[in-house]
């Protein structure tokens, strides 16, 4: 018997599963969790006890509708699924529930608050959404495993990511901090000279290590800023996700945007500043066992524009960017100084 957790994209999005993963782990010692997830986001689930990961192949074998046919033959040919949680609910996971439905297993999917999202970028929500990984709890319970979420950290390094970690630090001088200025789209990224004022500022005030994370799409920019702040060091495309995973955990400080590395940073345990501009800590994506006071932003009693998108996608309405100028570097130095010292 294994509960059928789907969860393909995006990587933060598979990142706060873990909590989930790691108590359902905890509660249910006997049970096995098939996790269908895609490279290289198996890295983050690999290693918890009872979890077995199933490589969702979408560019060969399961790619198209033959291909999601092909994905539920092989999974209940390999596996006795009797129960599904659909923690993603697209076109390939509701063809895949429904067929495993068909053939008699339990099925639950996630609930995204669409209406809610729709009004809350709209202003017409005071409130806040549930948290991605509360709703990933409903879904385990309307599956029928109810679960207490342990505490963290969720995302542990593996011993070759610590080996290789260790080789990169070796000798450096500490605080280590990590900053991650970039995110997939304009309305999450704050502008990058303001970025690097406070960086120079940071060097000025405190003597420390600066770690910058970014994809390997990204790496021409991270070192563009690490030419030009002294004590920062581009890990960008030049170390493994493992390795990655292992410094992250291995930082007293993190900087970062509405993006996978905040959540992943936020996972391994390691204190997590995040900047806020066209997103919004309220729609549910927030550094999960951060405290508030964790979040930089404008308040959008100040913005009421604030939040435009859920996801940082589109353009800004008012067309300054309000939400990411407005934030200075010294507010920003700030915090940092103050989580520091």
């Amino acid at each position: 018997m294994s509960l059928l957790v789907i969860r393909t994209s995006s990587m933060g999005d598979v990142i706060m599963t873990l909590p989930v993963l790691r108590s359902f782990a905890a509660a249910y010692p006997g049970e096995e969790l098939v996790f269908v997830t895609r490279k290289p986001f198996d890295q983050f689930v690999t290693g918890i006890p009872g979890v077995k990961v199933f490589l969702f192949d979408h560019h060969g074998r399961h790619r198209g509708f033959r291909g999601i046919l092909r994905l539920w033959n092989d999974l209940r040919s390999m596996y006795h699924i009797t129960a599904v949680a659909d923690l993603h609910d697209v076109i390939r996971s509701k063809v895949v529930r429904l067929l495993f439905r068909m053939g008699g297993c339990h099925v639950a999917r996630i609930d995204k608050e669409r209406i809610r999202r729709r009004k809350l970028v709209r202003g017409r929500l005071t409130g806040s959404l549930t948290h991605t990984v509360e709703r990933y709890r409903t879904v385990f319970k309307q599956a029928g495993y109810p679960l207490k979420l342990i505490s963290g950290p969720w995302l542990l390094p593996s011993d070759e990511g610590r080996a290789v970690a260790a080789a990169r630090t070796g000798g450096m001088k500490r605080p280590f901090l990590g900053v991650a200025p970039l995110a997939k789209h304009p309305l999450k990224v704050w502008p990058l000279e303001k970025m690097e004022a406070m960086l120079r500022m940071l060097m000025s005030r405190k003597k420390c290590t600066i770690f910058l994370f970014g994809s390997p799409d990204e790496s021409a920019v991270m070192d563009d800023i690490a030419a030009r702040v002294p004590g920062a060091i581009s890990m960008a495309g030049k170390i493994s996700l493992g390795g990655e995973i292992a410094l992250i955990a291995d930082l007293d400080l993190m900087v970062a945007m509405d993006s996978s590395n905040m959540h992943l940073a936020a996972m391994t345990g390691v204190e997590t500043l995040s900047i806020w501009g066209g997103t919004h800590p309220r729609a549910g994506f927030s550094a999960w066992g951060m405290p508030p006071e964790n979040q930089i932003q404008i308040p959008d009693t100040e913005l009421t524009c604030r939040p435009c998108t859920i996801y940082g996608k589109g353009t800004c309405r008012r067309g300054d960017l309000a939400c990411l100028e407005w934030l200075t570097s010294e507010a920003v130095l700030q915090k940092i100084l103050n989580k520091l010292n």
